[in-house]
């Protein structure tokens, strides 16, 4: 009885919650501040989707690569140092690049280096970040945070996008670098309010590095249901991926940056209306069902914004296929979360991160030169090119959600009993 209510004092922290996710919602801003310059600037430079896609990978895979080390780094050390470690030396990747900049512009390889620099301090955050939202909450209250974070994640669609192309109509892509910046500083502060509001519990056990490495990889494995969901997710993030990447040089082959901004705005404000949904209600239950069925819409929507060539039309699509997505990404964090000890979170959601998000090394590697390579074996220009091929993801992934339905062992993920 004592330790329970140890845990549910230490676990009721709403409030924290909602300081530590303001912090990631103005990083997420400055973060998509400047993804959507630096598109619009080597697009303009080079007019190749698979350049876009090369500077898409480069700040992404350091990330992904790093992430198993830093999820068993979140079980051994303060998760909010982490975080503001982190968050804070990320921004030295971008002050290079704007550094470049202002001694006459900066050169693909110099965006490279900068993005990837920023990227290998931020993969210290994301298993921190995951694992302080199981430390603060209780389980009721996961999903309602799920929804949240995603609303969070989504800013760097919803508002970033019209920012950034008000600002670059009236300036150019060294002031959104500027403000990313700054966004950092806020990040910490926040981070660091919150961490002298909790109690770092000391680790009683001090595994090898690479033996609590392994467990983590052991209770994933071993969880059969939830590893086989993690795979779902990696083709998951390959769809999505070559989404992310084409849908701005099909958009940028026939309008302006400040279009390209109100259309990404106006799709993102999909994910704004079904996180602001999840937040407020949560999902109660069904989540195997819902999952599948978001997967499935979403996959109808990539190929409806592949195939329509009107800017009214894909915007709709691409609302329609921001709107579902919260609710994959909700019923997938609560089916993993629910299903792993809290100890085993770090390093278990550091593995997780790196097998789900595979996928979106290969989308960032190949979408953009497949995007290319039909613009040229189909005579047609590169926005009609990165049509087809995103339009072929989407079917892929209605294949991927209708198979899903059809494993037992994830099904059983929701008949799971909560341990004492």
């Amino acid at each position: 009885m004592e330790i329970s209510m140890e845990t549910n004092q230490t676990k009721t922290n709403f409030g924290k919650f909602m300081l530590l996710w303001l912090g990631q919602l103005i990083s997420a801003i400055g973060g998509g501040l400047t993804s959507f310059g630096l598109g619009v600037y080597v697009f303009a430079k080079t007019g190749s989707a698979a350049d876009m896609a090369l500077v898409t990978l480069l700040g992404f895979l350091p990330t992904l690569v790093l992430s198993v080390p830093a999820g068993v780094l979140a079980d051994r050390f303060d998760r909010r140092v982490m975080m503001m470690i982190g968050d804070g030396l990320s921004g030295l990747g971008i002050l290079y690049i704007l550094i470049c900049m202002q001694r006459g512009g900066a050169s693909l390889l110099q965006i490279c280096i900068g993005v990837c620099v920023s990227s290998v301090f931020s993969s210290l955050l994301e298993p921190a970040y995951r694992s302080t939202v199981t430390d603060l909450l209780t389980e009721e209250e996961y999903s309602r945070a799920s929804g949240l974070v995603s609303l969070a994640g989504s800013a760097r669609y919803l508002v970033s996008p019209v920012i950034a192309g008000i600002l670059l109509a009236i300036s150019d892509i060294r002031l959104l670098l500027v403000i990313d910046i700054c966004t950092f500083i806020l990040t910490v502060i926040s981070t660091f309010a919150v961490k002298r509001g909790i109690k770092t519990s000391k680790t009683t056990r001090q595994e090898p590095f690479f033996k609590s490495m392994a467990e983590g990889w052991r209770t994933l494995r071993d969880r059969r249901g939830v590893f086989l969901l993690v795979l779902i997710s990696a083709a998951l993030t390959l769809f999505i991926g070559v989404f992310q990447v084409l849908a701005e040089p099909m958009v940028l082959a026939q309008a302006d940056a400040s279009t390209l901004g109100i259309v990404e705005t106006i799709c993102a404000s999909g994910m704004l209306v079904s996180s602001l949904y999840l937040g407020i209600r949560g999902i109660k239950s069904g989540y195997v069902r819902v999952l599948s069925l978001a997967l499935a819409l979403a996959g109808v929507f990539i190929i409806g914004f592949g195939s329509v060539g009107n800017l009214v039309l894909v915007t709709l699509f691409g609302f329609c296929f921001f709107l579902a997505l919260p609710f994959a990404n909700n019923c997938l964090d609560y089916l993993v979360r629910t299903n792993i000890p809290g100890e085993l979170q770090g390093r278990v959601w550091g593995i997780v991160g790196f097998l789900s998000q595979i996928g979106y090394v290969i989308a960032y590697g190949a979408s953009g030169v497949l995007a290319d390579g039909m613009a040229t074996v189909g005579n047609m220009g590169v926005g009609r090119g990165s049509g087809v091929i995103m339009a072929c993801s989407g079917g892929a992934l209605i294949l991927v959600a209708a198979a899903m339905m059809l494993v037992k062992d994830i099904r059983a993920l929701e008949d799971r009993v909560p341990e004492e």
